[in-house]
């Protein structure tokens, strides 16, 4: 197993804590005699020098990755890039930042508060995409940034870390649709972001996805636990383009609702 390798398997560990329901839908599925392919793993940051998208893609840059689609995110204040390696069995990574000069003063200063507290676990970081939450924050704190942006709040709350990870509809055996999963899903018990309807894209987009609402877990703040959204488990169904290759990219408008999988008011 190569570096790349473990990383992956570190960030699975620690998001199945923060999602007990992506390791059930894996049995689940598992059980049923499919083979579970993660299509790409996203992760959420600013967009600080410190902290930015460079900085966080850095361990999979070097490890082969390279940038491939850009995307804006108005309504949220966000950007994104993805990345690719040139296996294409290699998940892809998705990587988004907020654009804190768009953002309120207050929501500003917050922010710089907890970087400037993080600074030196941060620049210390070989990797910061498993650093965790490396600054303090209250709930007070979070309940005000994600009222301002829940991007922002869930950030805050837990750090650097993967906000999904995402089954690769294609690569199942025995369910040959999006619709067919998301039914499997609910018939199993598990909740799905309705943001937009259940499914976000077409076969005209090339990209098909959906996801669960965020697990709700219990979150340490600086002045007591609170319990919060984690994260979510996403799926993707990729459609062939006119050269017959499957559609690698990303579709702005459908992930704009899947970000929404972490919004307080969806978890149950």
């Amino acid at each position: 197993m190569d570096l790349i390798d473990r990383l992956f398997d570190k960030l699975w560990i620690s998001f199945c804590e923060m999602n007990p329901q992506s390791s059930a839908i894996v049995e689940m599925l598992t059980k049923r005699g499919e083979r579970v392919v993660n299509d790409h793993v996203a992760f959420r940051t600013f967009n600080d020098p410190r902290v930015s998208i460079d900085v966080l893609a850095k361990p999979f840059v070097e490890s082969g990755y390279a940038a491939k689609g850009e995307y804006q995110f108005p309504q949220k204040k966000l950007f994104a890039r993805h990345y690719e390696h040139p296996l294409p069995e290699r998940p892809k990574v998705f990587i988004s930042e907020l654009l804190l000069e768009e953002m309120s003063p207050q929501l500003q200063s917050t922010v710089q508060e907890l970087l400037s507290e993080g600074e030196e676990l941060i620049s210390k970081a070989p990797e910061l995409c498993l650093l965790g939450r490396p600054w303090t924050v209250t709930s007070q704190q979070y309940t005000a940034l994600s009222e301002e942006s829940e991007y922002a709040g869930w950030l805050s709350a837990y750090g650097y870390c993967a906000n999904h990870f995402t089954v690769l509809v294609n690569a199942l055996a025995h369910i040959d649709s999006l619709e067919e999963l998301n039914s499997l899903l609910k018939e199993q018990g598990f909740e799905l972001n309705s943001e937009g309807g259940e499914i976000k894209g077409s076969p005209s987009d090339f990209l098909e996805q959906s996801s669960t609402l965020a697990s709700m877990i219990d979150v340490n703040f600086a002045d007591g636990p609170m319990r919060i959204p984690g994260c979510y488990y996403e799926f993707a169904k990729r459609y062939p383009m006119a050269d017959g290759t499957l559609f690698s990219g990303f579709v702005a408008k459908s992930a704009d609702k899947i970000f929404q999988s972490t919004d307080r008011r969806n978890a149950n």
